[in-house]
């Protein structure tokens, strides 16, 4: 299996770098400083599952000198969504799956704008990894976990090719019975962190500690849900008690990427997350005061951010 990898931060570095050390033909699709470190010093990855190293990577900043693959890995940031379609066309056959792995909700619909529906599917990730410097990653906590599958949710040979690709690699990989279903309690789960952590600028193990902070993700988790449900997305009868779970389970110095790029000055999937509860929630007719009051608290340093 033929797999191309854009970008190499915390996701696409540990994931394309779990393929690429399990043997797998992976290419990496990067530019500037991370395509000089990993043509020059490969790629370094250190995590709580264990270190590993990549001597000779594969990566380049001309997909059109890869070919036809079986699977791209979306691993770009929401906002950079849009500048990355144009990498990935030139690596398209029929066949081809596309997996986003954004932390919003609406990647597949971006993608499909642009691309031919048939190789655009569903996926998320779970795992908590940043750069330490270009072509290094720390997978800090959080059991790494990719699922992906297709839009009508039909089972297919292409999926099940990546799937094993994953598992021959040692990644927790799954193809749910309902992606969509899945994606929102992904949503549902990195929302909220993402918002209060930014907000709040402390891990998530001093947040959850507050009463006062637990009521104000109490009312974003039932804005998200309502949200969901008003867009036809049963996330279960529990899906408030088990993301509260999620959140209690996480290690006390847990952050979201959100918040890790706010307290940076970078720009951040902030629209893509916070944002998109609101404009969903207006077009589905449901008030989400609560998630409004954070996003647009912190527009201002995504703004200055952005500028």
């Amino acid at each position: 299996m033929r797999i191309a990898v854009i970008g190499a931060g915390g996701v696409g570095g540990y994931f394309g770098g779990k393929l690429a050390h399990a043997g797998i033909d992976t290419t990496f699709i990067v530019r500037g400083a991370t395509l000089d470190a990993l043509r020059t010093n490969g790629l370094r990855v250190d995590s709580a599952n264990g270190d590993f190293a990549i001597e000779r990577v594969q990566a380049t900043n001309d997909p059109s000198s890869v070919g036809v693959v079986d699977a791209v890995l979306v691993c770009v940031k929401a906002w950079q969504m849009r500048d990355a379609i144009a990498n990935i066309a030139p690596m398209l056959g029929p066949d081809t799956i596309v997996v986003p792995m954004e932390n919003g909700i609406d990647a597949p619909d971006v993608l499909r704008a642009s691309l031919d529906e048939r190789n655009v599917v569903g996926g998320l990730c779970a795992i908590v990894s940043f750069v330490v410097a270009p072509g290094h990653i720390r997978h800090a906590a959080s059991e790494p976990v990719v699922m992906f599958g297709e839009l009508d949710n039909r089972s297919s040979a292409r999926t099940q090719a990546l799937l094993d690709a994953f598992t021959k690699a040692g990644v927790k990989a799954e193809i749910p019975p309902d992606i969509h279903r899945s994606m929102w309690t992904k949503f549902l789960f990195i929302t909220p962190l993402s918002g209060i952590g930014a907000l709040t600028r402390v891990p998530v193990g001093k947040w959850r500690a507050m009463p006062e902070v637990r009521a104000i993700v109490d009312e974003m988790l039932r804005e998200l849900i309502d949200v969901a449900t008003a867009r036809g997305i049963d996330l279960g009868d529990d899906a408030f008690e088990k993301t509260w779970q999620r959140y209690d389970a996480l290690a006390p110095a847990s952050t979201a990427s959100l918040q890790r790029d706010v307290m940076d000055g970078k720009p951040s999937e902030l629209d893509a997350q916070l944002g998109a509860v609101v404009k969903l929630g207006e077009a589905a007719g449901v008030a989400t005061p609560v998630t409004r009051f954070v996003y647009h608290a912190l527009l201002p340093q995504e703004r200055a951010a952005r500028e």
